[in-house]
């Protein structure tokens, strides 16, 4: 299991604000706890529309290049952002995402990933989210129809079901389709492709004290489809534990029980 690190993002209040002063303290800082945390990438987001990124992203990537090796996701609407960006990481980073709707510029997307070497995201997702598993699945071979033919092999392509709140509405069905949607990719694409979550997304709605249970619970739940990476809080004790044990049970690291005290 990949633990994508999801708390560079335009959420988090404490780091935003660290971008508007331009503090890279702040910036060093959270990049070097969420390392520590035990994550395999850093997803880094500057804005939710890629608005202004351009001056943003590059920055904060500099920064967290700078302070880690592993591998970072460039997260952002803004083609422009990413052009700037992918230059400034040591290794070809992973641009999340393309779906039906963004970014306009599907093609300068494309070729930009298969030029630099990154992977890229597919999201199941257009002007809305699929609910049903057929729409999933026809959305996702329709990306990586095209992303194939933009050069971009399979192993280079990470696709997303498109998780959504779990309150209210179609969220409970969504989940499970995201669930048979996984299961379908892992055992029948050929050549294989991965599969990604975002797992906050299901908590969006549900009272503080519940969500990160109910995130660690998913992430569980994902694993048994076969996921393949996570886009989690990694500084959140309870997904940290389930990204451990999932590694565990998968027989990817050695298990301790005081590792989890």
């Amino acid at each position: 299991m990949i633990a994508v690190a999801d708390n560079l993002n335009a959420r988090n209040s404490l780091y935003m604000e660290a971008l508007v002063r331009k503090d890279r303290e702040t910036v060093v800082d959270l990049a070097r706890r969420i390392t520590g945390a035990g994550a395999d990438i850093i997803n880094i987001q500057c804005s939710l529309d890629g608005a202004g990124d351009e001056n943003t992203l590059p920055w904060v990537t500099d920064i967290v290049s700078a302070e880690t090796d592993i591998l970072l996701s460039l997260d952002s609407r803004n083609v422009d952002a990413l052009k700037l960006s992918i230059p400034k990481c040591k290794k070809p980073p992973l641009v999340n995402f393309l779906s039906e709707a963004e970014p306009e510029d599907h093609n300068t997307l494309l070729s930009l990933v298969a030029g630099s070497g990154a992977s890229l995201v597919v999201r199941a997702s257009k002007s809305i989210i699929p609910n049903s598993l057929e729409a999933k699945l026809q959305i996702l071979e329709e990306l990586v129809e095209i992303a194939n033919e933009a050069d971009i092999p399979n192993s280079r392509l990470y696709a997303d079901p498109s998780i959504i709140h779990i309150v209210g509405g179609m969220g409970q069905k969504n989940l499970a389709n995201s669930y048979a949607c996984i299961r379908v990719l892992t055992d029948l694409i050929d050549p294989p492709i991965n599969t990604i979550a975002w797992i906050g997304n299901i908590s969006i709605g549900i009272q503080e004290p519940l969500k990160k249970s109910v995130e660690a619970s998913l992430l569980l739940y994902l694993a048994g489809a076969g996921l393949d990476a996570a886009i989690v809080d990694i500084l959140d004790d309870s997904v940290k534990g389930a990204i451990y044990l999932i590694k565990s049970f998968r027989d990817e690291i050695v298990f301790s029980g005081a590792d989890l005290m």
